[in-house]
């Protein structure tokens, strides 16, 4: 029997390190792994060949997608042409690894099943993006990767005004509407305040954060930091932030606007990428493994299209779970791409204290959700 393996939206920390624990373990059991090159966009064209054992040698501490990655889902390019595909390279068990774009093709292939019978085969997805905002999973790959380049770039950036005095830098993250790199860097680096778009804020926030900075001026620490996650308001930009600080703070503060960048995409993976990513190829592969055996018919082909049959396979308070990609889909914002719930968010009371923040010294807002910490 055939596996395929391919991936989905952009490149993070962790993803071949995934392909090759999950390629070799699929080796021992027999099986052969089809690589799909440039997502499902290169399986429409035909960008498809075997992997083999020494094709993965040294994938584990690489980053990026040695594989190549495209946005396109199966209805994008076609969902008849994905199916048509998948049966001329006889492929009966899928891999799909990815972020939110790879859950939204999981979510297609699903639903294309009443349609094509060659989508009936079980289908399991690696969340992987620096953003973790995927549903079905507390971590993603590559997230703590982007962690550590925006901590280093933050920690750098501290220095820098340090040494300047009473200078304060607004610093632009990733992640779309999701909140969890800015809010998770500003914890990490001592920041001031993180505005997302998960809390809603206004001009009377920047207000008090403005009166904040100029009272802290005043004490022995004289720098700020302030974090943004890229698409948390689309009138307070990073700009209109960065003008406001300049003004407000003159006489008594300067301010300096960074954008951190692709480099928050990292290099080489982190250990802990580099770890969660072996871990989960090879539940990925035991997974299908255990499908194919129990849905292979008498005609040597696999044949299912159960809703267990399809899922996330996500890190969730450090326990592996796999959930059906149809009940994830109910408790998922598609139009901000983000999940419904994010435990990261009970950390935010803790960050704003830990800035000196007087009015959030309550004993309550720390202690909410904090046996999710």
């Amino acid at each position: 029997l055939r596996v395929g393996v391919v991936n989905v939206g952009a490149p993070a920390g962790g993803v071949n390190a995934a392909m090759r624990s999950f390629t070799r373990i699929a080796i021992t059991k027999g099986y052969h792994v089809v690589g799909i090159f440039e997502g499902f966009q290169g399986l429409v064209n035909g960008e498809v060949r075997d992997i083999h054992w020494d094709d993965v040698r040294g994938w584990v501490s690489q980053g990026g997608s040695n594989l190549g990655t495209r946005r396109p889902t199966p209805r994008e390019v076609g969902i008849d042409a994905v199916a048509a595909r998948l049966a001329e390279f006889k492929i009966s068990g899928l891999l799909v690894i990815g972020g939110f774009e790879a859950f939204e093709c999981m979510v297609d292939l699903v639903e294309g099943r009443s349609e094509h019978k060659e989508l009936c085969i079980p289908m399991i997805m690696i969340p992987a993006t620096i953003s973790n905002n995927v549903p079905g999973t507390d971590f993603s790959l590559g997230a703590d990767t982007a962690l550590n380049e925006i901590t280093l770039a933050i920690d750098k950036i501290k220095q820098s005004a340090t040494g300047t005095k009473r200078r304060v830098f607004v610093v632009e993250t990733m992640g779309g509407y999701c909140g969890y790199l800015a809010t998770m860097g500003a914890v990490a680096g001592g920041a001031d305040a993180a505005y997302i778009h998960e809390e809603a804020f206004g001009i009377d926030d920047l207000r008090e954060d403005v009166t904040h900075l100029r009272a802290k001026m005043a004490s022995n620490v004289q720098r700020g930091l302030v974090l943004r996650a890229e698409l948390a308001n689309k009138n307070y930009s990073t700009d209109f932030i960065h003008k406001l600080y300049m003004e407000e703070g003159q006489g008594i503060f300067d301010c300096r606007m960074t954008v951190l960048g692709h480099i928050q995409q990292g290099g080489e993976p982190s250990p802990f990428d580099r770890i969660l990513g072996t871990k989960l190829g090879v539940l990925a592969i035991e997974w299908l493994d255990n499908q194919m055996s129990t849905f292979l018919n008498e005609s040597g082909v696999v044949s299912t299209n159960g809703d267990e049959t399809s899922v996330l396979l996500g890190l969730i308070k450090r326990s592996y779970e796999y959930s059906r990609v149809v009940d994830l889909k109910r408790v998922t914002d598609f139009k901000h791409r983000v999940p419904s719930d994010n435990w990261w968010l009970n950390l935010r009371p803790l960050m704003r204290i830990m800035a000196k923040h007087e009015s959030l010294y309550e004993s309550e807002s720390i202690m909410l959700g904090a046996d999710r910490i």
